[in-house]
């Protein structure tokens, strides 16, 4: 799924994906990748976490963005279940078997339980895959449907998914937000303050209070079928001023948080109160085109933008230097099961280096010189400012009149899921995680009529490359028709790529246990927090 510039988007890992590297090659002196945290010494009785914005909801099914899914993973499971090191392993569901190309079959734990002490059945799995794609609730993770024929119990702990035709994601986003499981009873007696004063699932943690504009509180759930949490109460500080979350991590007003602001990495470092840390994040900072109706429907605007960007002046400023430039859509450790040829193919992109006379040559060509075009952006933190600041300047350069528009942070969260927030907006910049390990997470994206082709795109070729890859099991085929799909994307400047950019983790001296990696998104990662000493 996506960001914090926005981002993200779905993700899951594909069964071949190697775990992330440790310091790999080519990376940045400023940081080392590692696989996690120095394991708790024990339990510990509540610890504090800041968020740069608050949930819109934690109703699964509208769960589409870094505040939401950060808390949602310690409170619903799914099906699957996304590790530490970027695995899918079993979840709720025991095993998952596949006996011919258009069937999945789920086996489910006996005697899981919900936060109101009922039982999970195949009765409520069932309730809860359907209610993704009912209309009523418009929720966003519906295109993870879309091959889905039905969805029936087959037995008491069983549940068996039928396929219009073979769909090689479907099963991976069973380990994120889109496979979640939740009580029938549970979300009927909620109604209308379901995913926000009431959440009825089998996670580790339940929810407890949630103040609005201030906080939201998780209790540990002692019926919790698996390894209890090591923490009695997790507390999410909501603080959208990103000097504020900084300092509330130096003076220990919240133990830690997840995307840090870039401008406080070196500050954080030098503190002596805590570590930073950073994991694979298979995310890249992404320009993302929401309108080509007007001076972007221009393919040669597109690429004279992304011709004049400096993406080596936004590592060093917005991402402080940890992170790399790149010309693709997709972080390369989402391609582990390509072989050379398919690499090649993926990642034999136009250059990245700037070229300021053929960027202006492009816009007098398109009759686009003095034309405007605006982009959003919010006090998130500088990674989001700043390369909104680079699209301007780049813009500027090149003869476009380029506006920046400043929204607050709920509201940009707000422009991955509603149209109306992206009305008179042309571009935003958009960090994008991958919610499965494999690409077509992104790629996808630029299909007709995908949930996040906001500019509405349409190709018939790409469509049908989209479709064949999507109908292929076998990883290694499918990765060669994905990188038919990059080559399309990037040469079309659909989205502008910018950077490879690592997840950041702080955690003071009072905590440890917390995962590096971006799995954090689908990972009950606060109940592995403990005591440090």
């Amino acid at each position: 799924m996506t960001v914090l510039a926005g981002v993200a988007v779905l993700a899951l890992v594909a069964a071949c994906s190697g775990p992330p590297g440790t310091g790999a090659a080519g990376q940045s002196g400023a940081f080392r990748l590692s696989t996690g945290t120095p394991l708790p010494k024990g339990d510990i009785a509540s610890f504090t976490w800041a968020s740069y914005a608050e949930p819109l909801t934690l109703d699964y099914a509208k769960a589409f963005d870094y505040p939401s899914n950060t808390i949602l993973s310690n409170v619903c499971e799914s099906l699957m279940k996304w590790t530490p090191r970027l695995k899918e392993v079993p979840g709720l569901a025991e095993q998952a078997l596949h006996p011919n190309p258009t069937t999945w079959v789920y086996d489910l734990r006996p005697g899981v339980h919900f936060h109101d002490g009922s039982v999970m059945t195949a009765d409520d799995v069932v309730y809860s895959l359907d209610r993704q794609v009912d209309p009523k609730v418009g929720g966003a993770w519906a295109g993870v449907f879309q091959n889905v024929a039905s969805i029936t119990k087959t037995g008491p702990l069983q549940v068996t998914v039928e396929l219009k035709r073979p769909d090689a994601l479907f099963p991976q986003y069973m380990a994120t937000t889109a496979g979640v499981v939740a009580g029938e009873k549970g979300v009927k007696a909620a109604g209308a303050n379901w995913g926000t004063s009431t959440l009825d699932c089998t996670g580790p943690f339940k929810l407890g209070t949630w103040k609005k504009g201030q906080s939201i509180e998780l209790d540990r759930f002692a019926d919790y079928w698996g390894t209890p949490a090591k923490a009695g109460k997790v507390t999410f500080e909501f603080l959208t001023d990103p000097s504020a979350r900084t300092n509330a991590m130096l003076t220990g007003a919240v133990d830690g948080g997840y995307l840090i602001p870039t401008e406080s990495y070196q500050r954080l470092r030098d503190s002596g109160v805590g570590t930073l840390s950073f994991g694979e994040s298979l995310s890249t900072v992404n320009v993302n085109i929401t309108n080509m109706k007007g001076v972007l429907g221009d393919p040669r605007v597109r690429q004279a933008l992304s011709l004049a960007l400096d993406r080596s002046g936004f590592v060093k400023q917005g991402l402080a230097g940890n992170g790399q430039v790149t010309n693709a859509l997709t972080d390369k450790a989402a391609w582990t099961a390509a072989g050379p040829q398919t690499l090649k193919t993926a990642f034999d992109l136009p250059s990245a280096t700037p070229d300021l006379a053929k960027a202006k040559e492009l816009i007098k060509e398109a009759g686009a010189t003095g034309k405007t075009v605006t982009v959003a952006t919010s006090a998130i933190g500088q990674d989001v400012s700043l390369l909104a600041t680079a699209v301007q300047a780049a813009g500027t350069e090149i003869g476009l009149n380029v506006h920046v528009k400043t929204i607050a942070p709920d509201a940009f969260s707000a422009l991955f899921t509603d149209p109306t927030a992206r009305q008179g907006i042309d571009m935003f910049p958009e960090t994008y995680y991958l919610s499965i390990t494999d690409p077509m997470d992104l790629l996808a994206n630029f299909e007709t009529g995908n949930y996040q082709n906001y500019a509405g795109y349409s190709d018939h070729a790409y469509d049908k490359l989209v479709q064949q890859a999507v109908g292929t099991d076998d990883p290694a085929k499918r990765l060669a028709t994905e990188a038919k799909l990059q080559q399309m994307a990037v040469k079309q400047n659909l989205w502008i790529p910018v950077a490879d950019w690592p997840t950041a983790l702080f955690m003071n001296k009072r905590i440890t246990g917390a995962p590096t990696t971006i799995s954090y998104l689908y990972y009950p990662w606060a109940a592995d927090v403990g005591a440090a000493g």
